[in-house]
């Protein structure tokens, strides 16, 4: 039998999972009694998880050893302190946690770098008398040829632990739920982070991140923006009319629009009713055209001033124009008095201009624009020609009716088999993030 792995540098205590599973386990005088089955610790929170005990086999059934009462954890056998032990069925109480069958049989939120992973390994540090779950590795071990690992081929593969601090645990046990914790990192990740995770996860893990991000009802419908149509058209569908209609009216009109033209048709209506007056209006307006046309693609949501108004006041519109997309305020349009488009001022000129000076005096008169039935790739291919970050919609009377922004004529012209592709992270995205 091999010794397990133990590093004392340093005066550090540290141990692997992997080596303490199986182990024997003895009484006081050496007497064999069973085999470790799991390691059982206590969720703290912001804390270290806490080491109260081992599950171990025993003549057949599972029993809890304390913690302490365990003299060491060094040697090949673990030797009990006591000679009693409590041969009661092991049944965990609330907030316990399993290494080997919670942590390790269920995947991990690496929040650092916004993907789920699984745990491989873990590995335990003694610190001030107690242990602790310190680091997760989340490498399989490979074994392989010392021309290609610099290793002899029996020897695993090293990999590096990682601090237990940036990870999610997904444990998936009722009963611990509330010592978890909740995921406020999870929320601070961006809303195409987050459906990129819902996108590999379970339907189990979509529960539980779901749950977390429900907490945050304006994220909440930024992520449903991002999820790929028919992941969104699945989760949308299990919930209540009055459910998703609350998801609706925080999202983008247009997006919501594509949201309920894929529910079953006998819920659409009842959806749409469910949904506040303006946000409705907008839907039923977005829902009237070829989804691959201009109007189909547009939103409703825009920026147009008189064209009398001055530099400072238009900047001071954009301020308080928390309700438009950001994308769609790179640009701000002077319409007349029967909201005729009459010219278009990029918003850096703005910044850069006079505060008096009146918009028109700065605008394109004859901008680029389109009318709601123009085909999506022509649409790609003014936008490219003229390099425009939004192109106006108007109708026949030159009205405007909305505004295409140059991440949905993206998002609707990137071939499918191209979204299936992880992202590569850029490689400077960490730089100034220290060692």
């Amino acid at each position: 039998m091999t010794t397990p792995a133990f590093s004392q540098a340093e005066g550090v205590r540290t141990l692997h999972l992997s080596e303490l599973l199986k182990r024997p386990v003895a009484d006081r005088r050496g007497q064999p009694l069973g085999r470790l089955s799991d390691v059982i610790v206590r969720l703290r929170g912001n804390d270290l998880p806490l080491v109260t005990g081992m599950s171990a086999t025993v003549g057949g059934r599972e029993v809890f050893v304390p913690a302490e009462q365990v003299s060491s954890f060094d040697g090949e056998v673990l030797k009990l302190t006591s000679a009693k032990l409590d041969l009661r069925h092991f049944e965990r109480r609330p907030g316990e946690v399993l290494l080997r069958a919670d942590v390790l049989g269920h995947r991990l939120i690496d929040v650092t770098a916004a993907r789920l992973v699984r745990a491989a390994n873990l590995e335990l540090e003694q610190r001030g008398g107690e242990w602790v779950v310190t680091g997760v590795d989340t490498h399989r071990r490979r074994r392989g040829l010392r021309e290609l690992t610099g290793h002899l081929p029996h020897e695993p593969t090293p990999h590096r632990f990682l601090e237990w601090s940036r990870f999610e645990p997904l444990i998936g046990h009722v009963g611990s739920a509330v010592h978890r914790g909740s995921f406020v990192r999870i929320r601070k990740l961006k809303p195409a982070q987050i459906a990129d995770l819902l996108e590999d996860a379970s339907k189990e893990e979509e529960n539980e991140i779901l749950g977390q991000v429900h907490a945050d009802l304006e994220l909440e419908a930024d992520v449903f923006e991002e999820l790929d149509e028919g992941l969104a058209t699945r989760l949308l569908g299990a919930r209540t009319n009055a459910e998703i209609a609350q998801v609706l009216a925080r999202m983008r009109a247009d997006d919501a629009a594509d949201a309920v033209a894929e529910l079953p048709q006998s819920r659409r209506q009842p959806v749409l009713e469910l949904m506040p007056a303006g946000q409705r209006t907008k839907v039923l307006t977005l829902m009237g055209f070829n989804p691959a046309s201009a109007g189909g693609l547009m939103g409703v949501e825009f920026l147009a001033l008189p064209a009398a108004s001055r530099v400072h006041e238009a900047l001071a519109a954009v301020g308080g124009a928390g309700s438009v997309q950001s994308q769609a305020l790179t640009t701000v349009h002077t319409v007349d008095e029967q909201g005729r488009l009459q010219g278009v001022v990029e918003l850096v000129r703005l910044v850069q201009a006079d505060p008096q000076i009146a918009l028109g005096d700065l605008c394109d008169t004859d901008p680029v624009r389109v009318g709601p039935d123009t085909d999506l790739v022509d649409v790609a291919v003014l936008m490219s020609d003229y390099n425009l970050i939004t192109v106006p919609v108007v109708d026949h009377r030159r009205t405007m009716i909305g505004i295409i922004t140059v991440d949905d004529v993206l998002e609707a012209t990137i071939p499918e088999d191209w979204r299936r592709r992880e992202a590569a992270e850029p490689p400077d995205s960490r730089a100034g993030n220290g060692p």
